[in-house]
């Protein structure tokens, strides 16, 4: 691996701009590789996991929901924010797909993980797929959470992500993976 010494900032101080039940927000200055200094503005957030049910029939789960900042209804795969610092995620997982979706899933395997906007956020999403998918019936939203639930082909949803019908970072990213495991060129572990 390559040495990054060069490329790295340090931190010379710190201000808290604004907490939130979500987003936290600062200002830093920060020391620049040429010695210079500069200031960056980010936001710490506690982190999130995104799902990829695949239904036995070949199908994905996905949702539509409006989402405020961007005043649009987007589709999405299932996801959601880690309830409480150092919270399980493979456990937060479980919880979003039930609480969203009404299914619970046999088997779980990691993916990955994406930075969705590592411009000005902490945000650190894992990647999830889940099989073996059983529909309880019994969705469980968030107060004020409005969504609706469908399934689409990895067909439908590579051309929906084309011609920009999906425009959102995690779902985009969740698209490419599911195009790779199915094609056979990166695998998963499974487990119970």
């Amino acid at each position: 691996m390559a040495d990054d010494s060069h490329l790295v900032e340090h931190r010379l101080g710190s201000e808290e701009l604004f907490k939130g039940r979500l987003l936290h927000a600062w200002r830093d200055t920060v020391k620049l590789p040429d010695g210079g200094t500069a200031t960056r503005e980010y936001i710490v957030h506690p982190g999130a996991v995104v799902i990829v049910p695949l239904l036995d029939d070949g199908r994905v789960l996905l949702e539509r929901q409006f989402r405020y900042p961007v005043q649009q209804v987007m589709i999405e795969f299932p996801a959601g924010k880690l309830d409480v610092p150092g919270e399980d995620k493979l456990a937060c997982a479980k919880r979003e797909l039930l609480e969203e979706t009404g299914y619970t899933a046999r088997e779980w395997a990691h993916a990955g993980v994406l930075h969705p906007v590592i411009s000005y956020s902490t945000e650190a999403i894992d990647i999830w797929f889940a099989r073996g998918l059983v529909d309880g019936g019994q969705r469980n939203l968030d107060h004020g959470e409005h969504l609706d639930v469908f399934s689409a082909t990895p067909q439908e949803l590579a051309q929906w992500c084309r011609d920009g019908r999906v425009t959102d970072a995690k779902t985009l990213s969740c698209a490419l993976w599911l195009q790779n495991v199915l094609a056979g060129a990166w695998t998963l572990e499974w487990r119970s």
